[in-house]
């Protein structure tokens, strides 16, 4: 059975500057259509994926809404291309201005004034109210969670505010801090259910400021909560008509008209809200309970025969959510001075009304129209074939689109009209005495933030300040609370919002600030002075040295070796006199796997070998300056040949030890330092000399203060000479 998509056109919709023909490939073949669960992308067809969608649900039992999401997303997505949006995530009042804040402290998430702000992992500020309702499970700006990997709810994470930009807002606009108490004061009282409390602060608050359009929000959901669902309606309108770009507000009238019975209708301003911003999660969850109601089999029954969908009216029928949405509920439309009014000039909407009741309530005797508010209801009142035609009906498109004007009346709009309406709110500009340095400031350096990131718990450092504190113990330096799951995730994102602040405002401190940075990173790049040296072990050139880093100053050393690119540090045996040995062998970081609690596993291999001129200290572990050390070449062709033969011997004596020693033994050594090197043809060539030699020599047990000697050589045919001694020493043992 074939199925057409519902309220769909027999071509997808153009991409903005595209042809708008059907996508073909190079042979002259149609794309094969998307897979279900894959996301649909400009130039998909969305007639298949709808398709697809519908014969997925006939073919058995829903297994929830989310089966569905491929369908909302290709609805979304047609809406936007029409419109010539384009597919683009994390829109809406923040990102197209429209009644977005002007000023330097705006949410990531609803673009308003930051009131009790909250740094998410990935570094992005949200009001606390963005994420205490959990509008959305993924940042605007990056699309990383939310939430740490695993949570599911705020309640898992505990929102804590952001100090310095907590600091910052009180100092800087102290009325807009007062009233974001104020809207957390409202949501108290609105969780705990007391809506009259509610609705009486909310009341008393929008006579003292009739601007604050947040708290006309507040006012619609506390006459929800007491089922005046008109009155709340007028509430939203006003605010649609101030700021007709904010995503939530469309979400919270859909929810009022839901709760009052009109489902279909909801269902079009949940649409109207994810084409303003697709990740708005709750209205996102909404239309798939919504579309999984409707589009159930046992509900569509006959209506999804083939012959009801390759009807020519219904293929050919756009889809609209600003036409159909001004003929079902104009009625709700009206005059924002209205909404200021008490609730006693309009009769609540009782939940237990019928359905003709509700409409009555919900319709005015100027905007009543013969057929009503069309309305799709999870009540078995409709047929199969008529729920099926009305949902064809609901979901179609037209190039036009819905505003409501400022005194409550719908409009229709061509499309490229502008609709914007920018609200110059009293947070835009700072006075410049209050902009402070010392505001800017990380507790441990007592310098300008360099780098600021923010903990889970809201204390807010520098970058390296912060790494070096958790180096030492897994808690915050100031208030003490853990932060062993921080450090596992080793995701130190900066602040950006709190970057942005200093680089607008302090930027000639932030050059100086970023000068002496530079000067600090060129000295920790230098390879020759004050070469950071790990006193351990002995290290060879050419041989691998896994290290297991748990000492605070030694993860300093491997991540400033990391940062400023060098990659590389000194290994030095121990030396009870001067604190390390004369002579080393530098070693080149290969890969570092860090552990959850802050220690590090370092795979390293040798590099080259040096001498130890100057010995110094920098912040808790040993540097020093140093010269390189190189074989001295023979010219002379008598001697050369001389070295090759000893070169050869030795290498063969070599072999055969190796080849003599238990399988055990040779097992253990191939595990750890990997086969032996073969015979090179030109022994000179490499400054070290063989690598064989230095593989050997790592393996022989011999004390290390004999393969410190060998290793302080310069003479190719001195080492050659005290390997061969080793190896003949071994051999009698071998032969015993």
């Amino acid at each position: 059975m074939a199925f057409s998509p519902l309220a769909v056109g027999s071509e997808v919709s153009p991409e903005p500057g595209g042809s708008g023909r059907p996508v073909e490939e190079a042979d002259g073949q149609r794309e094969p259509p998307p897979r279900l669960g894959e996301r649909p992308v400009p130039g998909s067809r969305l007639k298949e994926v709808v398709g697809a969608s519908l014969a997925s649900l006939c073919l058995g039992p829903l297994a929830g809404p989310q089966r569905l999401g491929t369908l909302l997303d290709c609805l979304v997505l047609n809406y936007r291309l029409r419109q010539g949006l384009g597919w683009s995530r994390g829109r809406g009042a923040a990102a197209e201005g429209g009644g977005a804040a002007e000023g330097p402290l705006r949410c990531c998430g609803c673009g308003r004034f930051l009131g009790e702000p909250v740094t998410v992992p990935c570094g992005h500020t949200y009001c606390r109210r963005c994420l205490r309702r959990e509008l959305r499970a993924r940042c605007r700006r990056c699309r990383d969670w939310l939430l740490p990997a695993g949570g599911t709810s705020t309640a898992a994470a505990p929102l804590r505010t952001s100090v310095v930009l907590n600091q910052l807002a009180e100092k800087w606009f102290p009325g807009e801090c007062e009233r974001a108490r104020t809207g957390s004061r409202l949501e108290e009282l609105l969780a705990q259910g007391r809506f009259r409390e509610a609705l009486a602060a909310a009341s008393q608050a929008l006579r003292a400021d009739s601007s604050d359009l947040m708290l006309r929000i507040y006012r619609a959901e506390s006459y929800v909560g007491l089922q005046e669902y008109k009155t709340a309606i007028e509430d939203l309108n006003f605010v649609i008509s101030k700021m007709p770009n904010w995503p939530e507000v469309y979400f919270r009238k859909g929810k009022v008209l839901q709760d009052s019975g009109f489902v279909g209708d909801a269902l079009q301003l949940f649409l109207q809200c994810l084409a303003l911003d697709e990740d708005f999660l709750p209205a996102k969850l909404e239309v798939e309970r919504t579309l999984c109601d409707v589009l159930s089999p046992e509900k569509l029954g006959e209506s999804l025969k083939e012959s009801a969908w390759n009807s020519p009216h219904i293929r050919n029928k756009p889809f609209i959510l600003g036409s159909e949405v001004t003929e079902s509920y104009c009625n709700l439309q009206l005059c924002p001075e209205q909404s200021l009014g008490g609730s006693d000039v309009l009769e609540p909407v009782s939940g237990s009304l019928n359905r003709a009741q509700s409409a009555h309530a919900l319709n005015s005797k100027d905007c009543a129209k013969e057929d009503g508010l069309k309305r799709v209801s999870s009540e078995p009142l409709l047929s199969g074939q008529e729920k099926g035609a009305l949902l064809k009906r609901k979901l179609s498109f037209s190039e036009q689109d819905t505003v409501v004007c400022e005194d409550g009346r719908n409009k229709h709009k061509k499309q490229g009209e502008s609709t914007k309406r920018d609200m110059t709110l009293a947070f835009g500009t700072i006075p410049g005495d209050l902009i402070d340095v010392s505001d800017f400031e990380c507790s441990l350096c007592m310098r300008l933030f360099f780098e600021p990131v923010t903990t889970p718990c809201g204390h807010t450092f520098c970058k390296g300040c912060l790494e070096r504190c958790l180096d030492h113990a897994p808690q915050c330096p100031l208030c003490k609370e853990s932060l062993k799951e921080y450090l596992a995730s080793r995701k130190y994102s900066i602040t950006e919002l709190l970057e942005e602040l200093i680089m607008k405002y302090l930027s000639d401190e932030l050059y100086e600030r970023k000068r002496i940075h530079a000067e600090e990173t060129a000295e920790h790049s230098n390879l020759t002075k004050n070469v950071p040296m790990f006193v351990c072990t002995m290290a060879y050139p050419t041989v691998p040295c896994p290290l297991h880093v748990f000492e605070p100053r030694y993860r300093l050393m491997i991540r400033r070796s990391m940062e400023t690119g060098t990659k590389q540090f000194g290994m030095c045996i121990s030396d009870s006199q001067n604190g390390f040995a004369d002579y080393g062998c530098m070693l080149q970081i290969r890969n570092v796997h860090f552990l959850p609690d802050g220690r590090s596993v370092v795979d390293t291999v040798g590099g080259k070998r040096f001498r130890v001129l100057q010995r110094g200290m920098k912040d808790g572990y040993c540097t020093a300056d140093i010269e390189y050390l190189e074989d001295v070449k023979v010219a002379d062709e008598e001697e050369l040949k001389k070295l090759r033969e000893l070169h050869n011997f030795v290498y063969n004596q070599a072999c055969s030890w190796f080849q003599n020693l238990r399988n055990k033994f040779r097992t253990q050594i191939l595990q750890h330092f990997g086969p032996m090197p073969d015979r090179e043809e030109n022994i000179q060539a490499m400054p070290n000399g063989p690598a064989w030699c230095w593989w050997l020599l790592a393996v022989l047990p011999v004390d290390p203060r004999y393969q410190l000697s060998v290793l302080s050589m310069m003479s190719l045919k001195d080492r050659l000479i005290k390997i061969q001694h080793i190896l003949t020493y071994f051999s009698r043992d071998q032969s015993k």
